[in-house]
């Protein structure tokens, strides 16, 4: 029996909650917040408001890093220090240092199990793709484009704080609502050479972190990419990921992948529904969890570590001091 605690009880620990208590095997043993009114909000499981104290005092086999970006750092270098297992919401650190820092730490501890939440990576849409590009049936890959246009009010800063924050959260829109995408785009379009990005705020709200991003990609594989994200659309809109090719092109939509080839387009997949989640977490976060148990049960290690999840971070890094500094920026990962 895997022993499982969740650090963290906001919006996104709801999802994983439900993964644990659906997997075979696992049980959930605890759960901390430092808000004393989610004290009963998991029943019949013991609550701790310190994540230290929930460490010292309980045998648990595996740890679910839900906490705000700024503690992802700390409290996973916590977990593996003790020798458990980390299952991390993105991103992997605030930045590329902790990013960084956060890979050192997966290799000097290879028998500790790290994963990142880099969930649309298990979309069978995106999966599917993957497949597709890899079959190389469309000739060479010419050019990516990802496209994230949501909405966020002002009160979805002023209801948690640290979410406008640089030191707390890295960022806005880029590493919050966009990471997925950017790392998408990376898995499709393979190493890159340089970025040039703009961030910017449209939405009139005060808070320090970018709410609108944009960035010409060069891939060293000869493709280009172009990256655009906004908070400031009147809606959620479906992310969009296109992959043109020499002799067709992919695209995925509203959780769909569509193909077209010789002016003809028909849906190849659709990606599995979470029902009573939010569509934009993705439909992966259950199956890559249970995914991940697996590996730890098996000591298998072909999940989403530190090093896998490095990548979208230096991506916003770049975009971010391409902005400052006006020039395009080589990337060294």
């Amino acid at each position: 029996m895997l022993r499982v605690a969740v650090i963290g009880l906001g919006d996104v620990s709801k999802v994983h909650i439900q993964a644990i208590q659906d997997a075979q095997n696992v049980e959930l043993v605890a759960v901390c917040d430092i808000d004393q009114t989610l004290k009963d909000s998991v029943p019949s499981v013991k609550f701790y408001s310190n994540y230290l104290e929930l460490l010292e005092k309980e045998t648990v086999d595996c740890v679910h890093n839900c906490l705000p970006h700024f503690l992802h750092y700390p409290v996973t270098k916590a977990c593996i220090d003790k020798g458990i297992h980390v299952f991390q919401e993105k991103p992997l650190g605030l930045n590329t240092a902790e990013g960084l820092a956060l890979v050192k730490l997966e290799e000097a501890n290879k028998k500790v199990k790290l994963c990142v939440c880099l969930q649309n990576r298990y979309n069978e849409s995106f999966e599917k793709l993957q497949e597709m590009v890899a079959a190389v049936n469309f000739g060479k890959l010419i050019g990516l484009k990802g496209l994230v246009a949501w909405f966020r009010p002002k009160s979805y800063y002023v209801s948690k704080p640290w979410r406008g924050i640089m030191e707390f959260a890295g960022g806005g829109v880029m590493i919050n609502q966009a990471l997925h995408t950017l790392d998408l785009m990376q898995l499709i379009g393979g190493e890159i050479e340089a970025i040039k990005g703009s961030i910017c705020n449209l939405l009139d709200y005060g808070f320090e972190v970018e709410d609108t991003a944009t960035a010409s990609i060069i891939f060293k594989n000869g493709a280009t990419g172009l990256f655009f994200a906004s908070n400031a659309n009147s809606e959620n809109a479906s992310v969009e990921i296109e992959a043109v090719f020499e002799k067709g092109k992919l695209v995925i939509k509203d959780n769909k992948l569509m193909m077209t080839n010789d002016g003809i387009t028909k849906e190849i997949i659709e990606d599995m529904r979470m029902p009573g989640t939010k569509f934009y977490y993705g439909p992966s976060h259950t199956k890559l969890i249970h995914h991940f148990y697996s590996c730890i049960k098996n000591n298998t290690g072909n999940y989403v570590g530190a090093k896998d999840a490095f990548t979208s971070i230096a991506m916003i890094d770049a975009i971010r001091k391409s902005s400052e500094e006006n020039r395009v920026i080589k990337m060294e990962v």
